[in-house]
């Protein structure tokens, strides 16, 4: 279990906690406040950047008004993520298609409510981009390492290699289409900066060569995401991960440094969530077992699906104190995927007793846009806004 000093202030959790009193578990609670917070951080720390929120992190309404009102873009996964954002009149010029993977349709769809700006890593993509929305601008994913510091990484789905990137910038532009630059994703939840610099150096090296070579000045990078949020694992400061990066870009591209895109989702909304559970069973599996198993009413398939290979570490908290036992963490449904945390014990108060409620703290990201919607029988995670 986690100090909760150590995530939340006296205020923050005062008002996190007098608003769960009502609810009835398990439930998301999102400060809006935070959320603003961390936006207004980021664009201080990385004045150079234009903000294209990842949509897909927190989809909620009040998230999107808010960054909205913010002066946020947006990055977006379909084009059900796009009509929510024309619904509140984000204008399309704000938007970024940014998933290789479109139905020729979509890609259609979305040109014809005017946006402009598409990503791909595949020729055939790029095919589809140029007849569906011609003379777009595209920008070019290419695949990069995270190592095994990204604690959810984003390295094999996505992306090319960078000599097939070059050609995909040649190519575009004999399609008529408006080849503006390249991105990468080092991994969410990425921290080790270091990798910024290699994806960096890659991106410089296209830059320069296609230039060079094809006489294309790209005018673009998107740095992706990754920036993280307060799991139990520690991370730097938003200001290391800015002053290291903006050392990079300065190192590789002098004082001719090109439009710079950060696709934040994790880091902006993640910390202002917290996910209220109760604890619905407690067990041993024999009567000599050293561990108990801890079963909540919420799991991987209710908002808590990035525990999948128990990749990311959320903080945990108990509102009590007393002597502490390592625990299996499970959800409620009848599937043996259904466990959080069993090779990493998490320990809880020996004096837990069912009814207790279980605060998850960092759980504003990827929770209930995550959730089944029917499975068991039980609802997606409710989620409630305060701020």
């Amino acid at each position: 279990m986690v100090r909760r000093h150590d995530y939340y202030s006296d205020k923050q959790w005062a008002k996190f906690y007098e608003y769960s009193q009502k609810l009835k578990t398990p439930a998301l609670i999102v400060d809006l406040s935070i959320i603003k917070q961390k936006y207004l951080e980021l664009s201080e720390h990385f004045p150079y950047g234009k903000i294209y929120y990842a949509v897909k992190a927190n989809p909620a309404i009040e998230v999107l008004e808010l960054l909205r009102d913010l002066g946020s873009n947006f990055d977006i996964a379909s084009i059900y993520e796009l009509d929510k954002l024309l619904s509140i009149e984000v204008s399309p010029d704000r938007i970024s298609y940014g998933n290789i993977v479109k139905k020729r349709e979509d890609i259609e769809y979305a040109y014809n409510k005017g946006v402009r700006l598409f990503v791909t890593d595949s020729k055939l993509d790029l095919h589809h981009i140029a007849t569906y929305a011609p003379k777009s601008k595209i920008f070019v994913r290419i695949l990069v390492d995270g190592g095994e510091t990204a604690e959810w990484p984003l390295s094999r789905k996505f992306g090319c290699h960078p000599d097939m990137a070059y050609d995909l910038i040649v190519e575009a532009q004999n399609l008529g289409l408006d080849p503006y630059g390249i991105s990468f994703h080092v991994g969410s939840q990425q921290k080790d900066i270091g990798y910024w610099d290699e994806a960096i150096a890659k991106v410089k090296y296209l830059f320069s060569a296609l230039e060079d070579e094809e006489n294309i000045k790209l005018r673009m990078i998107n740095l992706g995401g990754g920036f993280p949020c307060s799991y139990k694992n520690p991370s730097n400061d938003i200001s290391e991960y800015a002053s290291e990066i903006t050392r990079y870009l300065n190192e590789d591209f002098i004082n001719d440094i090109p439009e710079i895109i950060l696709e934040p989702g994790r880091y902006l909304v993640g910390d202002a969530g917290i996910m209220v559970s109760e604890v619905v069973l407690i067990s041993r599996k024999n009567n000599t077992a050293l561990h108990r198993w801890i079963y909540l009413d919420v799991g991987k398939f209710n908002g808590l699906i990035e525990t999948l290979n128990e990749s990311i570490k959320y903080p945990v908290y108990v509102d009590a104190s007393g002597k502490m036992g390592e625990v299996i963490l499970a959800g409620p449904t009848c599937d043996s995927m259904d466990v959080m945390y069993e090779q990493f014990k998490y320990k809880l108060p020996l004096n837990i007793s069912v009814g207790d409620r279980v605060y998850w703290f960092s759980t504003g990201a990827y929770t209930s846009s995550y959730c089944s919607v029917d499975f068991n029988g039980f609802p997606p995670l409710k989620t409630y806004f305060i701020d």
